[in-house]
């Protein structure tokens, strides 16, 4: 069974950065596109970023040019850079394949406030 472990989150002021960790079992990411998804109170969870096998990244346009995805195919580990924080970024981050085809770990909380 494939498990996810998201991590990296925490507390930062707007304009900050973090940089979230996803570690996936059985080896997926190196077969599949892999996607960091996040929900914040009281929404649907929404796609972030996708990076394919070959390493051709998507971002959402609510993060372009500020957050980065990428991947460690040896250490089947995701990552998730982000700058220039937002308080709408505020939310919990998912690591999954893209499409979603596992369960969802426990997210990771990431709160941008002052």
């Amino acid at each position: 069974q494939v498990q996810l472990v998201e991590s990296g989150g925490g507390l930062v002021q707007p304009g900050g950065s973090l940089r979230l960790s996803c570690a996936a079992s059985g080896g997926i990411f190196s077969r599949k596109a892999m996607a960091w998804y996040r929900q914040a109170p009281g929404k649907q969870r929404e796609w972030v970023a996708t990076i394919t096998t070959t390493g051709i990244t998507n971002y959402a346009d609510s993060v372009k040019g500020r957050f980065t995805i990428s991947r460690d195919n040896a250490k089947n580990t995701g990552y998730l850079q982000m700058n220039s924080l937002k308080p709408e970024d505020t939310a919990v981050y998912y690591c999954n394949t893209r499409p979603p085809l596992y369960s969802w770990g426990q997210g990771t909380q990431v709160t941008v406030s002052s």
